[in-house]
């Protein structure tokens, strides 16, 4: 029989592997009855977890937004994957990402077991990154800002400088932002040109959502739009 705390990780990691579990369904994965599920539930709930519970047909447990980032549980293939890509986040062009994902790979170095270790120690050791000469450095809030406004289909607005260093205020429907590897772009329709362009985001500051929604009816394909914006071809 799992000790208790044992059985709460266990709980957890059920809970962050699907949307919704039927109580009697954690019950027989847990081999616990009905109601241990329930005081264990409580358990989390004192802890800061949000998990959000249905009654009658069709309800059940699941683990809801916000609160404290839940411990996850991780198979060895995983575990190796995200300390591979925590590495490579070190060289970001995101201001803020370098420093938090070397803490993040301080804090997971701490926990992986010595073969682990060795995996991921082989990998960055046999894996060599060309320079890529000085690039410009992205805002993370900007970034953010964009995207979140990309995904819930919101309009911006934006100072813009161009490469000739002329500055103006944007207002524009954002569809996408595409990283090319070296740069990112976002692509949304200017409202006051009415036409699609594309906006080096590390020229864009101070953005701000506008609250106003908006549906596209026939968008360009946005790698497609930036190729032939920029003159950058995708690798064959």
């Amino acid at each position: 029989m799992m000790d208790t705390a044992t059985r709460l990780l266990r709980l957890l990691s059920l809970l962050q592997s699907r949307p919704q579990w039927d109580g009697a369904e954690l019950a027989a994965k847990l081999e616990i009855t009905p109601r241990t599920v329930r005081r264990d539930v409580t358990r989390l709930r004192s802890l800061g977890y949000p998990i959000d519970a249905e009654a009658g047909i069709g309800g059940g447990y699941r683990l809801g937004p916000g609160g404290r980032l839940p411990p996850l549980l991780l198979e060895d293939e995983e575990a190796v994957a995200v300390a591979v890509g925590l590495r490579a986040a070190t060289t970001s062009m995101v201001s803020g990402v370098e420093e938090a994902a070397v803490s993040a790979l301080a804090k997971l170095n701490q926990v992986l077991p010595a073969r682990l270790r060795e995996q991921v120690s082989a990998i960055s050791a046999q894996v060599a990154q060309l320079p890529q000469g000085e690039l410009p450095t992205i805002d993370g809030e900007t970034l953010t800002t964009l995207a979140a406004a990309c995904r819930d289909t919101e309009g911006l607005r934006f100072d813009y400088s161009t490469h000739d260093g002329t500055d103006s205020h944007r207002s524009v429907e954002p569809l996408r932002i595409v990283h090319t590897g070296r740069r990112w772009y976002l692509v949304a329709r200017d409202r006051d040109r009415d036409a699609w362009r594309t906006f080096r985001v590390d020229r864009i500051t101070h953005p701000e959502r506008t609250g106003i929604r908006y549906h596209f009816d026939n968008p360009p394909d946005p790698l497609a739009f930036i190729t032939e914006s920029t003159g950058i071809a995708p690798w064959n």
